[in-house]
């Protein structure tokens, strides 16, 4: 099996993930100012880095001491590789440290928003009022720069809230430029990446189809492509985007597994077939599904099972088409982070990252594999996809089996649809669709007592999960409307055969996910 790793871009910012928290903000926040980049490991060879030819690199913030033994470190060979650095935080610490200047364990730590005093406005702070508030973080300073630098930044609590050694191109902030409480965090990124790195910042969704409709073709020659199509935004603007280069050599495998949500295949076929003259082939799986799931309660199972018989049914259409070499998916970058990097523990196995098996036949193709949720949904609109389909709520790959906490069966599937159903219909209702991330049921494993018709019941639970996001990494819970939740308790009760209680979760991401499993 081999992946394919396409650089949407020819202006790279590579940020070297130290195991900071904010990590995917920092790239979220440089993609805002339309550049592209990329994370990698605080110990990527250099050359590997040099090799991608980056205009920048970024130094993430992270939760070490510099002084310890096992802190995380760079090659020395990196601040020559003549590329424009910016530290953050951690990254900041570290650069000063193994640059000859003094980090000590403060005497008072700074937690929270901070007031900065600019002392030169003429490199990073360029444009930016003085003083301004930030977020700090942190319980070491640096007490004195390295030699050839410039203190352009304090604060009440930090000798050396910034530096800058302008002739080597080298920068540092102790604060964090890339979370929200940093109003002007953007404006410090921006200057970084448009005066130091002297990028163009022209990454757009148009620039990232032309070039990944290049690299398609010229990946994938006179081959043709499956594509796996669920209806979601990621596998429908994989599949146009596949199209759009190499036309009638794809050809999409909608699998019916059983998982779906109410009536949803039959919508996703007849969304394809009146907007898109694309081949699909209709796969009816359920029964192999239900048939390798029976039995089943480990979540991580459950994910290895169902991505393993995706594969192997794409495998077994695969052999049918003459020439069928890749099998193109909507892989996102949070989809890799939490399945697991050499600085990220695996959260979840994704089914189309760490539950694909091993000696599976076809290559991968994965456009979208560094892209966000909501830079999915503008390319998904550039590319034309009808509204209901860009802005369709995140449904994982597993479908139904890992919002059905325990054994997955015929029945508390049908008893999920129908609950589900009722949740998305009164959300839509209300005018929450579009406010929220997610909005959906999970049957849980939890039978309690209820009076139903003046008589006992011992039924099972619907925990109604609704949460915020930007971009899938981070969420919170979402403030429904007493009178919405009233509407779906008093609704899933009623229509709902074998349920009897209405639970909502309001627990954040982290230390929650998304999903229940």
């Amino acid at each position: 099996m081999s992946a394919s790793n396409p650089r949407p871009a020819e202006e790279l910012i590579a940020i070297l993930d130290f195991g900071g928290q904010y990590t995917q903000l920092i790239a979220r926040r440089v993609r805002e100012c339309g550049v592209y980049c990329e994370i990698f490991p605080y110990d990527e060879p250099v050359e590997k880095i040099r090799s991608r030819g980056p205009r920048g690199i970024i130094f993430s913030g992270g939760p070490a001491s510099v002084y310890e033994p096992s802190a995380p470190q760079v090659d020395l060979a990196i601040y020559g590789l003549g590329v424009p650095v910016l530290g953050i935080c951690y990254g900041f610490q570290l650069m000063a440290y193994q640059l000859g200047g003094q980090v000590v364990a403060a005497e008072r730590r700074e937690y929270g928003r901070t007031e900065v005093q600019i002392i030169d406005n003429s490199g990073l702070f360029a444009g930016i009022s003085n003083p301004f508030v930030c977020w700090m973080s942190h319980g070491d300073v640096v007490e004195k720069a390295p030699e050839g630098f410039i203190v352009s930044a304090l604060t009440a609590g930090t000798p050396v809230a910034a530096m800058e050694n302008r002739s080597e191109r080298l920068y540092g902030v102790q604060f964090h430029p890339e979370v929200a409480h940093t109003p002007k965090g953007i404006d410090v990124l921006r200057n970084f990446l448009r005066n130091v790195c002297r990028v163009s910042g022209t990454w757009t969704p148009q620039s990232f189809i032309e070039s990944s409709v290049r690299e398609i073709r010229e990946r994938v020659g006179n081959s043709r492509v499956i594509c796996g199509l669920s209806g979601g935004v990621d596998s429908s603007c994989t599949a146009v985007l596949v199209h759009k280069a190499i036309g009638d050599q794809l050809t999409c495998i909608f699998v019916d597994h059983g998982l779906l949500r109410l009536g949803e295949a039959e919508k996703v076929r007849q969304t394809f077939e009146r907007h898109f003259n694309i081949r699909l082939v209709y796969v009816d799986a359920q029964e192999r599904f239900l048939k390798r799931l029976k039995g089943i309660t480990d979540p991580e199972a459950k994910r290895k099972i169902i991505g393993e018989e995706f594969v192997r049914v794409f495998e077994e259409e695969a052999s049918k088409i003459t020439d069928a070499k890749f099998l193109a998916q909507g892989t996102l970058y949070p989809d890799v982070i939490e399945s697991g990097t050499r600085n990220a523990a695996t959260i979840k196995s994704h089914h189309n990252v760490g539950g694909l098996p091993d000696d599976m036949q076809l290559e991968i193709i994965e456009p979208l594999r560094y892209l966000f949720k909501d830079e999915v949904r503008a390319v998904a609109a550039e590319l034309g996809l009808p509204e209901e389909i860009v802005w369709r709520q995140p449904f994982p790959g597993p479908g139904l089996a890992i919002r059905i906490v325990g054994e997955v069966t015929k029945d508390r599937l049908e008893r999920l649809r129908k609950a589900d159903d009722i949740v998305v219909s009164e959300i839509k209702r209300a005018g929450w669709y579009r406010k929220l991330w997610m909005g959906f049921a999970i049957l849980a494993p939890i039978r309690s007592v209820g009076v139903m018709g003046d008589q006992r019941t011992y039924l099972d639970t619907i925990v109604l999960r609704a949460v915020t996001s930007e971009d899938g990494m981070t969420a919170d819970w979402a403030r429904l409307p007493y009178e919405v939740l009233e509407r779906i308790s008093n609704r899933i009760i009623n229509e709902v055969d074998g349920i009897n209680r209405v639970v909502y979760d309001i627990s954040s991401k982290p230390p929650a996910t998304m999903e229940w499993e």
